[in-house]
């Protein structure tokens, strides 16, 4: 036996006893109701919305006989709850039925269009946090001062205006007038990284433009708040720290707690936004993907587009909670 292999069990003995694995373990099993709940809410909503998938499929000079057998091989004529249940069966295996319009396998369209949202919606944080932080650093280095009161004008301006006014205003900006971007249409990595973001580059500013304004007024009012008001930052001056490392090292790190737990929160809410985003850019995501199955009354679609946005606020919620140990070692997760 080798000296590895004698230390593997003990390794493998901290790994599972480590405070960080028990609170994945211990929020991953709180998931599974949350995620439970929301997927019989969405049912009960879908259940009781008027209207008819067959009618709507088969058109309106459809019989009632020929709804009826469409009906019937769909599985819509059977009790609420025996769908369900018949749908929560696939789903635990992973299989989240067929599309009532395509009749193709959901989970297949899902993984496509999630790669196209999820890229959008990653572009979009790089953007706004890219320009957030060292604006926020910038207005909270010298308070009510010229960057400090342009760069409250602008978020003003920016969380007054709804994204979708902005994503408009950006296409003809930047498509219509000067032809820079193209107005709508995806180019998938593969035929260039280039023209990829070229594609994702209007609608990722159109969601990230809020939330650079929103981040920036968050991050910028916490440092003038840390930096006018705490000891520690007090007894840093006193030992002759410069402002920037003050507000760098000792001011940004604490308010960095807090941003993130805005960035966390916002997470599960951003993929809800791209929805109308995805909508006016011609972009195939999911909330494209949602859109035209509440348009179409694909329930089945509709189910586990809702179920993978609950499932993705979930996660970006651990995510954060993670993140805070990774920031500051001194936050250790016990079972308390």
């Amino acid at each position: 036996m080798t000296v590895a292999e004698a230390r593997a069990p003990g390794a493998l003995s901290h790994v599972l006893h480590s405070p960080s694995l028990r609170l994945v373990v211990r929020r991953l099993l709180m998931a599974i109701p949350i995620v439970l709940g929301v997927s019989i809410l969405t049912f009960l909503v879908l259940s009781l919305i008027p209207g008819d998938a067959a009618q709507l499929l088969l058109g309106p000079e459809a019989t009632p006989a020929q709804v009826a057998a469409l009906n019937h091989q769909m599985g819509l004529d059977q009790p609420a709850v025996l769908r369900y249940l018949h749908w929560l069966g696939g789903a635990l295996h992973g299989d989240l039925g067929n599309s009532l319009v395509s009749g193709q396998p959901v989970t297949g369209e899902l993984g496509s269009r999630l790669a196209v949202s999820g890229e959008l919606v990653g572009l979009a944080f790089v953007i706004s946090l890219g320009l957030a932080v060292p604006v926020a650093l910038l207005a909270a280095y010298r308070p009510n001062r010229l960057v400090d009161r342009i760069s409250m004008l602008v978020s003003i301006t920016g969380l007054s205006v709804a994204n979708y006014v902005f994503a408009l205003l950006l296409v003809l900006l930047f498509a219509v007038r000067f032809t820079v971007f193209p107005a709508i249409g995806f180019v998938p990595v593969g035929q260039g990284l280039g023209e990829n973001l070229r594609s994702l580059f209007l609608p990722a500013v159109a969601i990230a433009f809020p939330l650079f304004c929103f981040y920036t007024r968050f991050l910028r009012g916490d440092l003038v708040d840390q930096l006018q008001g705490e000891d520690y930052i007090v007894t840093a001056r006193a030992k002759g720290i410069g402002p920037w490392q003050v507000l760098l090292r000792h001011a940004f790190r604490n308010s960095s707690f807090g941003l993130l737990t805005v960035v966390g929160l916002n997470l599960g809410t951003l993929i809800g936004a791209t929805v109308i985003i995805e909508q006016i850019f011609a972009l195939p995501g999911i909330g494209q993907l949602l859109l035209q199955a509440i348009n179409t009354r694909d329930y089945v679609v509709v189910q586990a587009c809702v179920v993978v946005f609950a499932i993705v606020a979930v996660l970006a919620n651990l995510l954060t909670d993670l993140l805070y140990a990774v920031l500051d070692p001194r936050i250790r997760y016990g079972d308390s």
